[in-house]
């Protein structure tokens, strides 16, 4: 039976660089045809938009040059296709940024394919999607619109020869169903066969966590070698059948467990997982262990493409400021809660802060310091004192930062090493949009 090989090297922005390299030998070894980087959480093209608004060729991915040195010519060479939502908020940009990494490294320039239409713009769009936006906002407050887009465009452009294709906000796994559509020559309600390969790229698009990363708790479920983990690949069959392994030569694990906490990673109802080409059907999923890393994945159903198209809305949110400060040894905690105390009275009420207690209360903690004041005081003797606030006026919220740092002198005694920074927050809300109002559309880059 006729199957289709993809390979995944990145499962976000910062992810290493160094696994592309087992990833596309193991492409070549086996026949695959595709690689691809997955770069986009949820903020991370928000941050992208601020980038480009200041810099008008910046705006997508930071590790575009690491990421795509070390494989370019190997996969021009062997025809490996290249699909990425590493455009972020800046896909014309990036596409121009790998024309001239080839013909630095002394390649011919590939046909690279640039997808648009995810981000959104102008008064009718934004009066529809009001009514899920905090009341008042004002829309200089917006940093950016974007919707998620689906596979269709990246099959269009690979079906006209592209070898490289440039996304900005797909949705996840259609940076797979993309390529499986353009190779088996798939109709865009195959629905059952778009759902295979949706969980395909479901699987492959958060990186290693299929292949261990995410999975790994030692004595309870180890994972051998993860200095070394290997990025996951899938072989995707005509039927609809999956098989998941990772690069050959490295290290981490692929069983039935990887593959089944990957499955329902973010699945909120695994009857209908709702992606812009399908939606997917787990619920009589079989997962095999057929050994030596290689999983099957059977019984993917596929139902109608949703009628709307996710939007993700991001504002700006005031600033953030976060101080820290350690207090070590004798009655260490209970110098830190002083600590906190003498904040609390010296900035109130004109901030509110959230106060943690690393070594002793942080991450189970709340952001109105409810549990903390609950609890009797520990004998805890190695403490990091952390303190956040959020103000709209970036003045305010540097009051917090100053407090923190005259905590040297102005006690309580011992402390040391403080910390402090601050930044714009973003806000974001997700709504939904008619698919008419966000046409997709690709172009190569000229």
């Amino acid at each position: 039976m006729e199957s289709f090989r993809i390979g995944c090297a990145a499962g976000f922005s910062g992810d290493r660089v160094d696994g592309v390299g087992p990833v596309v030998r193991t492409l070549i070894e086996t026949g695959g045809r595709t690689l691809i980087f997955e770069t986009l959480a949820e903020r991370t093209l928000a941050l992208a938009q601020l980038a480009r608004n200041q810099n008008p060729e910046a705006g997508y991915e930071p590790l575009l040059d690491e990421m795509l040195r070390p494989c370019l010519a190997d996969c021009l060479h062997h025809g490996i296709q290249i699909v990425s939502n590493f455009g972020q908020a800046n896909p014309h940009a990036a596409a121009r940024h790998i024309s001239r990494l080839a013909r630095e490294l002394g390649l011919r320039v590939p046909r690279i394919a640039v997808l648009g239409g995810d981000r959104l713009e102008g008064p009718a769009v934004l009066e529809s999607l009001r009514p899920a936006c905090p009341p008042g906002l004002d829309p200089e407050r917006i940093v950016c619109m974007n919707v998620y887009q689906g596979a269709a465009e990246i099959a269009q452009a690979l079906q006209a020869g592209a070898e490289i294709v440039v996304a900005g906000r797909v949705a996840d796994p259609s940076l797979v169903v993309g390529p499986a559509m353009a190779h088996f020559g798939w109709a865009w309600n195959d629905w059952d066969k778009l759902a295979a390969a949706t969980m395909a790229g479901h699987l492959l698009e958060c990186g290693t966590q299929v292949s261990g990363g995410y999975f790994a708790v030692p004595g309870l479920k180890d994972v051998p070698d993860m200095h070394d983990i290997g990025f996951p690949l899938a072989e995707i069959r005509e039927d609809g059948t999956l098989v998941i392994g990772k690069a050959a030569g490295t290290g981490g694990l692929v069983d039935a467990r990887t593959v089944k906490e990957q499955l329902l990673y973010e699945v909120h109802d695994p009857s209908a997982y709702l992606t812009p080409d399908v939606t997917a059907d787990l619920s009589e999923v079989q997962v095999h262990d057929l050994g030596q890393d290689q999983v099957q994945v059977t019984g993917v159903r596929g139902h109608a493409r949703p009628e709307m198209l996710k939007v993700n809305i991001f504002m700006r949110g005031g600033w953030l400021a976060e101080a820290e400060i350690s207090y070590a040894g004798f009655q260490a905690e209970a110098r830190a809660r002083l600590a906190a105390d003498i904040l609390r009275r010296r900035l109130s009420p004109a901030l509110k802060l959230r106060v943690d207690l690393i070594g002793a209360l942080s991450i189970f903690g709340d952001d109105s310091g409810k549990l903390l004041d609950s609890l009797p005081a520990g004998d805890g003797r190695d403490i990091r004192l952390r303190v956040a606030t959020v103000h709209e006026d970036r003045a305010v919220a540097e009051r917090l930062l100053k407090e923190m740092n005259a905590l040297y002198t102005c006690g309580p005694a011992g402390g040391g090493g403080v910390r402090t920074a601050i930044r714009q927050r973003l806000n974001s809300v997700s709504t939904l949009i008619p698919r008419e109002l966000a046409p997709a559309s690709w172009s190569f880059l000229s």
